[in-house]
């Protein structure tokens, strides 16, 4: 069914707006039209957006000009962090349903609070959780999904551990370095971990500065376990560990480690979209074959152990589908347009901010935390 194309505003032109957003608002014209975007101080007639894209659209400067124009139905939060609450609020306040970058606040009550605007408006709120479409991740999610009777199940897990790992001695002229890597990188470790595996019963966190070139409660490392009892998930104890380490020298660098009763998987390297996106000469990239397609020396491998308890088998485990971040967009078309389910629930993004707000006091008290039941 064709859907009219919704008359979208994105807020913010620096990575997240010109790289994650605007993108695939241009890409998909058969459901959305990029009317507006707020560039703060431009520097050219037609500001960030069309000197990248070489499209025109309205400029404004303010969050009023934004909410006042009748005409935007969306807006896209792509903004630094601790704007996020104020503008998303702004926005639904003024009737338009809001897609928000990651983290979508920093607090649980600030996500809560615009859950129920949203809710009492009866408008769409959704948090840009992109990641649940990376290759691997697919890849991942299709392997978990096998059946026990499968020769390349991993039978019942007793460890998943998941990496975002770089090498960056140094800091970026960017919002991003005061924001902290559990924001910004834990976010989308807790979501996938969250979405695969639900709610943890506890949690033990590791969080550090380690380059001491930003302020000192800043974090540039990251350990969070999630902790899942006998008898939740697996007859045995099932952790769940996420790393982020800002000095790893590696390549490609570890992604995965899975370990199971019957077998581990093992991933290095990083879902291409993003590289893809930042380099590509024009949004019709998004359409070719080639996009988001994973290189096969960085697919993942499984090994299982064989019916004598000793031999072990190794499996090369394709990345067969290609990442997808307009899958998400296309969700959101849906679900403003035809009232489809969210794919990326607010109760969901809500939750991993609860999570990180326990892993910073799971540091903090250098202690084990209690997840409260819901």
């Amino acid at each position: 069914m064709a859907l009219n194309p919704i008359k979208t505003c994105v807020l913010g032109v620096g990575l997240a707006g010109l790289t994650f957003h605007v993108p695939f608002i241009l890409a998909l014209p058969e459901l959305f039209t990029l009317t507006a975007v707020l560039e703060r101080n431009p520097q050219t007639p037609g500001g960030k957006v069309h000197d990248r894209f070489g499209v025109t659209t309205k400029v404004y400067n303010t969050i009023e000009q934004v909410v006042n124009d009748k005409e935007i139905e969306l807006v896209i939060v792509g903004t630094p962090n601790d704007t996020h609450y104020p503008l998303a609020k702004a926005a639904l306040q003024a009737g338009k349903h809001v897609l928000v970058d990651k983290p979508v606040t920093t607090t649980v009550a600030e996500a809560n609070e615009l859950g129920a605007i949203a809710k009492a408006k009866g408008l769409v709120l959704y948090g840009y959780q992109n990641r649940r479409w990376d290759s691997d991740h697919l890849a991942l999610r299709r392997l978990l999904a096998l059946p026990a009777s499968s020769p390349h199940s991993l039978g019942n897990l007793l460890e998943f551990e998941s990496h975002y790992d770089r090498y960056r001695p140094g800091i970026r002229s960017s919002w991003k370095d005061s924001a902290g890597s559990v924001y910004d990188l834990g976010s989308h470790l807790l979501d996938q971990a969250l979405k695969l595996f639900g709610r943890p019963s506890k949690i033990t966190a590791f969080i550090q500065n380690i380059r001491g070139v930003t302020k000192p409660e800043v974090d540039d490392i990251f350990t969070i376990y999630l902790h899942y009892p006998a008898g939740t998930l697996f007859p045995n104890h099932f952790t769940v560990l996420l790393r982020s380490h800002i000095l790893s020298v590696k390549a490609p660098q570890l992604r995965y480690a899975i370990r199971g009763t019957k077998g581990m998987f093992t991933k290095y390297g990083l879902d291409v979209q993003e590289d893809q996106l930042k380099a590509m000469p024009t949004v019709a990239s998004i359409s070719e074959a080639g996009y988001g397609k994973e290189p096969e020396a960085i697919w993942g491998t499984v090994e299982n152990l064989g019916e004598d308890g000793a031999t072990i088998t190794k499996t090369v485990w394709p990345s067969e589908a290609p990442g997808e971040y307009a899958g998400l967009f296309k969700n959101l078309a849906g679900a403003i347009r035809n009232g489809e389910e969210l794919a990326v629930k607010w109760e969901e993004a809500t939750q991993v901010i609860e999570m990180i707000e326990l892993a910073y006091k799971s540091s903090a008290e250098e202690r084990t935390v209690v997840v409260p039941r819901i």
